[in-house]
């Protein structure tokens, strides 16, 4: 979807963006920008012009790492005013959200991009509302907001959301460097094929580059330790000789055309 310039939130006229420098948070700065918006770029240090910007922002967007909430919203929050919306794009959302909550008593509303710094033309937006009933209308708001910055939305709710990228983000790693950790052998690598050569292209951003973040999300989603014993179920299946039932499980993907 491309960015609608026509259809920006007059009422988020003026941004402030934390964790600006990063990918992320330069994309939405960039975004926000092209919709007319005053964007304040905020990052570390947390000082300065954009920091002094925050008490007349209308909407305090956080683009920074999962580890860096408490600290970022300690400095942050104390300077919002009552009405500023404050959101967040981090990759969990239980821990996250509550602790926006405690940090800010106007509204507030989580958000999850799925996907990175360059954005496919399908690209989505989970939309988590606080759960307090006067923050409806702010979700609204950020709603079509990032949906006149060209992303589709969806609701849900924070524990469906990490219930959901337990498996979706962090099985994914966790599976794929217990596999790669059991593959670990010299004598194995004259037999690569193809097939196996694809899967070490997929992962080898996620293992090398990306691995330290993967790890960060795992740990911080309380539902990564149900997915890896979902998994190990399966495990069982496979070790007791039942294949076909996992191969006529695993071609629900395309039976049902998700993909």
């Amino acid at each position: 979807m491309e960015p609608s310039f026509t259809s920006a939130d007059p009422a988020f006229r003026s941004i402030v963006v934390v964790g600006a420098a990063g990918q992320m948070g330069a994309l939405f700065a960039k975004r926000a920008r092209a919709l007319g918006a005053t964007v304040h770029e905020l990052d570390k240090p947390l000082a300065g012009p954009a920091l002094e910007a925050v008490p007349g922002a209308d909407l305090v967007l956080l683009c920074v790492p999962l580890g860096a909430i408490e600290t970022v919203l300690e400095e942050i929050a104390p300077r919002l005013k009552p009405d500023t919306v404050l959101a967040d794009i981090v990759s969990v959302k239980v821990k996250p959200l509550k602790a926006m909550l405690r940090a800010h008593a106007g509204p507030v509303v989580a958000t999850h991009p799925l996907f990175g710094s360059k954005p496919p033309k399908d690209a989505r937006v989970a939309m988590i509302p606080s759960g307090r009933p006067d923050d409806e209308a702010a979700c609204v708001r950020v709603e079509a907001w990032m949906r006149a910055l060209g992303f589709d939305t969806f609701r849900t709710t924070a524990e469906k959301h990490d219930q959901a990228m337990a498996m979706v983000q962090g099985l994914n790693f966790v599976t794929t460097i217990a596999y790669l950790a059991a593959m670990a052998d010299p004598e194995l690598t004259p037999y690569i094929t193809p097939s196996l050569g694809r899967r070490l292209d997929a992962a080898h951003k996620m293992v090398t580059h990306d691995a330290s973040l993967f790890e960060t999300i795992f740990e911080a989603n309380p539902f990564s330790q149900d997915a890896v014993r979902r998994y190990r179920n399966f495990l069982h299946v496979a070790a007791g000789g039942d294949l076909e039932l996992l191969i006529e499980r695993a071609q629900w993907w395309w039976r049902e055309n998700v993909i």
